[in-house]
């Protein structure tokens, strides 16, 4: 019996293999700011702080990352986007990210800001509601 590939993280393409496996292996770069945070996304909930690292601005970029173990992150709904795309510069997404730690179920708001610099988008900052 054939039992498919999951689903990307990001909630977007069939496969990892498919859609955001590229960006995380540096195959190809994100052609938009929603397209960065859902990879960012999935980075996240497969622990690939070389990654995050790797698509923050260097001006807001911490020079370590550690993510909580204990943390998954199992669904992503984006709320709303503004600009973001190959035409653009700058752009935002608001997202929900739900995930279950040792103190239960919960969800993270943010507004996060990116920037297209060189042709690459980079996430700059994020605000937490």
């Amino acid at each position: 019996m054939h039992v498919p590939p999951p689903s990307c993280p990001c909630g977007v393409g069939p496969s990892l293999d498919e859609c955001c496996g590229p960006l995380l292996a540096g195959q190809v770069g994100a052609t938009g700011a929603e397209q960065l945070m859902r990879s960012r996304y999935t980075a996240f909930a497969a622990g690939d702080v070389a990654y995050l690292l790797r698509t923050w601005h260097p001006s807001t970029r911490p020079r370590t990352l550690t993510l909580d173990q204990g943390t998954t992150w199992y669904r992503l709904d984006v709320v709303a986007t503004s600009g973001g795309s190959s035409l653009d510069t700058r752009g935002t997404v608001e997202f929900r990210a739900y995930f279950r730690s040792a103190d239960g179920r919960g969800v993270q708001q943010e507004t996060s800001s990116f920037v297209r610099e060189d042709d690459e988008w980079l996430y700059l900052d994020g605000v937490v509601r």
